[in-house]
């Protein structure tokens, strides 16, 4: 990393002063209407705020924009609004279909991509294409309201709206002169054949903090923006302080008509239709669209301010604007001097030298442009999130309420036990649209990639879902907005030993942040051992865990047959869990012999949950028959396995550990208590790898723990490297392509239920139909079973070697078949020889266009036939792990051999693994 990034973060860490570099950024959300929060505890959020009523309804938790930046406590918010003489009302947010609306689910319906950005957000840039014609709200909701859970969904670039080229680029860019005097640069570029209109109002406005009553918060005084000249603004809030804000001329050298109203719902709107109230929230969509006079305030103050310019914009030509936000105390003496166009260069050139620190050898240009947008998606995504459950439950959250329109109803218990709950953070999301709200094992992912681009960051996202005002007293991690009393999997531990790795490679070992991990990660475990080990052995049933529609029953619901489930990832999650504490007590023992008494707790918890998950007495939820890990139904005394050949009978091969016998001379307590195991359960040895030594003649006396045995992992890796199973052109599918011709059959009261592959979006109604874990491919199993067979090949090395793919007759050794994973996933982002990239969701005409081709998005998921990218379009948390595993491949081939350990998880030391 350049050294001035490097120093920024590290100021910041340290919190020295004057050190404020990440005080503003991209936290602004993209939506916030429709959410959990911004509805009342009984409503249904898609239609209790809609995308419409967000023209006139103030929000309560947050806010939202286009292309926006605000400071990290959603203050004061920037963001664009545009009209082109032609849509029904401004555009000051993104569109797109709530869960009933959409075919599939929710679903943004709009065309814009996160281009680049610092770690600090030095510099940042962004890009959003504006359509000339009418925009088609109406269209697109009806057509996608038409077609069937079998069809594809409808999107913009369905539409016909961008042919001939008759859309705007909007470019926002913003560059720091200093940690808080922001320049923002707008370019309109025209890319149609013929000169168009286009109204500008780059809108600045304070998150309404004034009108909704007491909160856990001190009560603050209405903020003010006040014009004190032609192109100057000035700001002032209780505790973010005074700023101005400064205009340039337009590119026609004419100043704007400033404009300003106030941040408040526009009551009318459900009182008396007929009346016009002044100085609400969208008196500038009034004024200018429906040219409504007297609605802006008469005075040229307010909470919400805007320049308005109009200008025609040539075709094929561009125009830009350009504003600045600086500090009271820190005011530039020329605003839009030669200094504002130094600064831009200054930070420009800082941050393409900090995506040079980030290109490994061998990087293929087209790689670097992947691994550039994949960092700045993530950086742009991380968003501001508010949310105080005890105030939300008063259901004192809606304006129809509050302003005169009660809603009836009590307040539903959802999230009701979650009383402590008090989120006000800067969160990296999954998706700031369709997932403008943190999920637990996503965050986990997100850390990944962030301990490479902001290992400050990374490290404090890993401690934050960890405070008391994130976990709950009982110890269970939040899981999604929804309902925080499901369950994700518990991957946080692998996440924060993965995060400790990666930086103390890099020198920097934090015991202290381990440490601090760990005492809370005991927590996590023990609420798990209590509330999803049923019957109390050592099988879990832990809900849905992420998987969403990927079984027979909706998992986080009780059956509709009664009975129990025991899930094989539920239980194989644990061992995992079990795992990674093990990992992290054997580093702090080193040192501390007081963690070697948790070192042996987590390997004797292992073993048992592995004699558990594979008992020879029939009660396992191994199958000899089959050579597979299923699901098992217990009902009326009866156990019986849901033969579905998914994702979920492949985690226990995550669940391998490769042990140093010198680490282990070092801790002789926990040596004696693993001898005590060797000696007396023998019988171990028959359903697990259970402490094996290497099987190659080597002197480094490693031993090997791993839930399946040698002969077990085989058959497990036939059905994972068959292209009629698992094996994808483009990854491992979440269920095997078997259940295409033989679907899963279960009869319930006379209905079959039944499980398919469907290799893109779900047909099926759970979780909203937005979610489909049965066929595409999913970035963060992936990754993880790339890692797992790493770890078996640096056990075996050589002397296991598998056909991959099944039945080709080429032989690999499973560091070999970890990377043709990694080429698999690769694929879905780089130009094939027709130069199409399979992930791509556009038309032939959009592919030839020199000004969308080399735009990339990172879906959610993507079909497991074609590649093409599906679900939640900006979902950069997990799917930016293609920077990993882009990293690793160009350093093999840079090298030409592959390497025993592999990069992108690097070992603080040789000793464990």
């Amino acid at each position: 990393m350049p050294e001035a990034e490097w120093e920024r973060l590290s100021s910041e860490a340290q919190r020295e002063k004057g050190a404020n570099w990440r005080r503003w950024g991209p936290y602004l959300a993209e939506r916030q209407w429709g959410t959990v929060r911004e509805s009342t505890a009984e409503s249904d959020p898609w239609l209790n705020f809609t995308h419409e009523e967000a023209t006139w309804r103030t929000y309560r938790w947050g806010e939202d924009g286009l292309l926006g930046i605000c400071d990290r406590q959603c203050r004061l918010c920037f963001g664009l609004a545009l009209w082109n003489e032609n849509d029904p009302i401004l555009k000051e947010r993104l569109f797109g279909l709530t869960g009933p609306e959409g075919n599939h689910g929710e679903d943004v319906k709009e065309a814009y991509y996160y281009l680049d950005s610092t770690p600090t957000h030095s510099y940042m840039r962004a890009l959003y294409k504006y359509p000339q014609a009418e925009f088609p709200y109406q269209h697109l909701r009806e057509e996608n309201a038409r077609r069937s859970r079998q069809e594809p969904e409808y999107e913009l670039t369905d539409t016909g709206i961008f042919d001939e080229k008759r859309y705007f680029d909007v470019q926002a860019e913003y560059a720091k002169a200093t940690a808080e005097d922001v320049l923002i640069r707008i370019t309109i570029s025209n890319r149609g054949p013929e000169d168009a209109p286009l109204h500008l109002l780059p809108t600045w406005w304070f998150r309404n903090t004034w009108a909704w009553g007491p909160t856990l918060e001190k009560p603050e005084k209405k903020p003010s923006l006040t014009q004190i000249g032609p192109d100057e603004v000035h700001v002032k809030h209780e505790t973010l302080g005074q700023y101005r804000i400064y205009v340039d001329a337009g590119p026609d050298g004419e100043q704007p008509t400033w404009m300003f109203t106030e941040n408040e719902t526009n009551t009318w709107r459900f009182e008396d239709p007929n009346s016009r109230r002044p100085s609400c929230k969208d008196a500038f969509h009034l004024s200018v669209v429906e040219e409504v006079d007297g609605v802006v305030n008469p005075t040229p103050s307010g909470t919400k301010a805007a320049p308005h310019f109009k200008c025609v914009v040539p075709a094929g030509q561009s125009v830009q604007f350009r504003l600045r936000l600086a500090p009271i105390d820190d005011l530039p003496v020329q605003p839009f001097g030669a200094s504002f166009d130094d600064a831009f260069d200054q930070r420009i050139d800082e941050a393409n030298r900090y995506a040079k620190s980030r290109v490994a050898p061998g990087l293929s240009v087209e790689e670097q442009m992947i691994l550039r947008q994949a960092d700045a998606g993530l950086l742009w995504t991380k968003q501001f999130y508010h949310y105080v459950i005890p105030r939300w439950l008063e259901n004192k959250n809606n304006p129809k309420k509050d302003q005169g329109h009660p809603m009836p109803g009590q307040p539903s218990p959802r999230n009701a036990d979650w009383g402590h709950l008090y989120n006000r953070n800067i969160i990296s999301m999954p998706d700031k649209w369709e997932y403008p709200w943190y999920a637990a094992w996503d965050s986990a992912f997100h850390l990944i990639p962030f301990a490479k681009i902001d290992p400050f960051f990374a490290k404090d996202q890993a401690i934050l879902f960890l405070r008391e005002w994130y976990m709950h007293p009982n110890g269970q991690l939040p899981a999604y907005e929804w309902n925080f009393s499901d369950v994700n999997p518990p991957v946080h531990a692998w996440a924060c030993w993965r995060v400790y790795q990666m930086t103390a490679a890099e020198g920097k070992p934090d015991r202290v942040f381990l440490e601090r991990v760990f005492q809370k990660l005991l927590l996590n475990f023990t609420w798990w051992v209590n509330r999803k080990d049923i019957r109390g052995k050592h099988v879990f049933s832990g809900g849905f865990l992420g998987l969403d529609n990927i079984g027979i029953f909706d998992r986080s619901k009780p059956l509709p047959t009664g009975g129990h489930l025991e899930q094989a990832d539920g239980t194989a999650w644990m061992a995992y869990f079990c795992s990674s504490m093990l990992s992290i007590a054997f580093e702090l023992a080193d040192g501390n012999p007081a963690y070697e008494d948790m070192a042996s707790k987590f390997f004797e918890h292992y073993v048992s949950i592995a004699e558990a998950m594979n008992s020879l007495d029939g009660t396992g939820l191994w199958d000899e028959e089959d050579g597979f890990y299923y699901d098992h139904l217990h009902l009326n005394g009866r156990s019986i396995p849901l033969k579905i050949r998914s994702i979920v009978g492949l985690i226990p091969l995550l669940t391998v550990d490769v042990l140093f016998d010198r680490t282990m001379e070092k801790l002789p307590e926990f040596r004696k208590r693993m001898e005590w195991f060797l000696k007396f359960r023998p019988e171990l040895a028959k359903f697990m790898t259970y402490m094996e030594h290497e099987p190659n003649g080597s002197d480094e006396g490693r031993r090997l723990l791993a839930i399946p045995t040698k002969e077990r992992l085989l058959r497990m890796l036939r059905y994972l490297l068959d292209e009629d199973e698992f094996l994808s052109a483009y990854g491992i599918r979440s269920l095997s392509k078997y259940h295409e011709q033989h679907p899963f059959e279960y009869e319930l009261n006379g209905e079959k239920l039944c499980v398919q592959y469907q290799p893109a979006e779900s047909d099926s109604g759970l979780f909203g139909g937005n979610s489909n874990w049965r066929g595409p491919i999913w970035f963060p199993l992936n990754y993880l079973i790339i890692e797992a067979l790493e770890r078996y090949h640096q056990f075996y090395g050589n002397t296991m070697r598998v056909e991959c793919p099944a039945r080709s007759g080429k032989y690999m050794n499973l560091q070999e078949v970890a990377d043709e994973i990694r080429k698999r996933l690769s694929k879905l982002f780089l130009a094939n020889a027709e130069g199409d990239r399979p992930s791509y969701c556009r038309s032939d005409v959009l592919l030839s266009d020199p000004n969308w081709r080399d735009l990339v998005l990172f879906y959610e998921y993507f079909d497991a036939e074609t590649g093409k990218g599906l679900g939640a379009s900006h979902q950069t948390g997990w799917t930016a792990l293609i920077s990993p595993i882009l990293d690793t491949l160009a350093t093999r081939r840079h090298h030409k051999k592959t390497p025993q350990q592999p990069v992108e998880q690097p070992m603080p030391t040789e000793e464990h693994v």
